[in-house]
């Protein structure tokens, strides 16, 4: 039986998640990277992560620093630090690698670590996914998800803030 590891110990950093993604891929695994803010963890994002997994053999979730979640939501935003939303979801079973990145977008990180698979939210056109066209010219493909209709983030937190 394998025993799962503490969520704290699935959150890498940029060379560590490189080496840990080469050693599955020296094991002949598929790698899975997906990508988001993750700010208030709901069911939408539990559901895409879990369809994510499937995908291969080991899924990597790259999380916005605070900075780029910041930028992409607004300067209320995130409400939880990064380390907190990084650790949330690397206590999902099925999580195997969290990173946090720092620029706006998660291209850099996705050049380095090279995954098989892209995954992506279906709210999301092939065209607007950062990285599509990297992981597709190393012969990876991209993978849009379900959508689960009336979950998201925003709404929760307009919600929250309407009382």
């Amino acid at each position: 039986m394998k025993i799962p590891k503490r969520a704290r110990q699935k959150i890498l950093n940029l060379e560590q998640a490189r080496r840990a993604i080469r050693s599955a891929h020296r094991r002949g695994g598929q790698v899975v990277f997906t990508n988001g803010c993750f700010d208030l963890l709901h069911l939408g994002h539990v559901r895409s992560l879990e369809e994510a997994s499937r995908l291969g053999d080991r899924l990597v979730v790259g999380i916005n620093s605070d900075a780029s979640a910041r930028a992409l939501k607004g300067k209320s935003r995130p409400i939880l630090p990064a380390r907190q939303r990084a650790e949330t979801v690397a206590a999902l079973a099925c999580v195997d690698w969290v990173i946090v990145f720092r620029g706006r977008t998660p291209e850099n990180t996705i050049r380095t670590l090279r995954p098989d698979i892209l995954a992506k939210g279906g709210d999301w056109s092939h065209g607007e996914i950062v990285g599509a066209e990297d992981v597709e010219s190393w012969g990876g493909r991209v993978v849009r998800l379900r959508v689960v209709p009336g979950v998201r983030t925003s709404l929760v937190v307009d919600r929250i803030r309407s009382g």
